[in-house]
């Protein structure tokens, strides 16, 4: 079963095509960056863009597991509102694959999860799981996929344009401010910039701001930050019944 670009918006925002789509619903989550011991101040007392690139680099190969609660904001400019969803997300290391499990508890119940190379979506109150099969973006989504944890300093500036912006207090967290812009113009179409908060004290992300083309953007919001606990295979695995639905998306 096949279902219409306009009847499947999978986080009550506008309808997105394609590559667009994938990562607008799927980055939400894309969550720690780098992770232990604080990231080192420069002589002048503030840390300087090379520290945090190199503790992301120190610390990209201990990334096994993070468990978040988040609270993930999608603003629309042409009608001038937010849509607000409040969730736990999860994600691990698989071999060389990063896996993500999203559990959205407000204001419904949904799942999504990527796993295996492919986004699905499900919504257990409708029975339906939307799936949307990476195909040849999935260098590009995977790119995004270890953009805030998993994935070394070196690694963010083959990607990016990284620019540090100081330092901001995030709910009352010294954390310093990093701007990424895509090298690549096929990205640069879904998000013009990306805006990181990297906890100072621990190093991994507080809070992330996609910023799109259109002056819509989407906010993250993270706490009760868990690293490298025990996250059981079944949590990577969505709960379907026998009434169950698939559907693909055109576009």
């Amino acid at each position: 079963m096949r279902a219409d670009d306009d009847s499947c918006k999978l986080d009550g925002a506008f309808p997105m095509k394609s590559l667009g789509r994938i990562l607008a619903t799927l980055f939400l989550g894309s969550l720690v960056c780098g992770f232990g011991a604080a990231p080192q101040p420069n002589s002048s007392g503030a840390c300087s863009l090379e520290c945090v690139l190199k503790k992301m680099d120190d610390t990209a190969a201990n990334f096994h597991t993070t468990q978040a609660d988040f609270v993930w904001e999608q603003y629309q400019r042409v009608v001038d509102e937010t849509d607000r969803q409040k969730g736990t997300v999860y994600y691990r290391r698989a071999g060389k694959d990063i896996e993500m499990m999203a559990e959205i508890k407000e204001p419904d119940l949904k799942f999504v999860l990527y796993k295996d190379g492919k986004l699905q979506v499900y919504q257990p109150r409708i029975e339906q799981v939307m799936e949307y099969p990476t195909g040849g973006n999935r260098s590009e989504i995977e790119s995004y996929l270890v953009l805030g944890f998993g994935g070394s300093g070196q690694d963010l500036t083959k990607s990016f344009e990284v620019s540090y912006l100081g330092e901001e207090t995030v709910g009352g967290i010294a954390s310093a401010k990093l701007q990424l812009v895509p090298k690549t113009e096929k990205l640069r179409n879904n998000f013009s910039k990306i805006l990181l908060w990297i906890d100072l004290s621990r190093g991994i992300s507080v809070q992330q701001q996609f910023m799109q083309t259109q002056g819509d953007y989407r906010l993250a919001k993270y706490s009760s930050v868990r690293l490298n606990g025990k996250i059981g295979n079944d949590v990577f695995r969505l709960k379907t019944t026998r009434k169950t639905q698939t559907v693909s998306p055109r576009g």
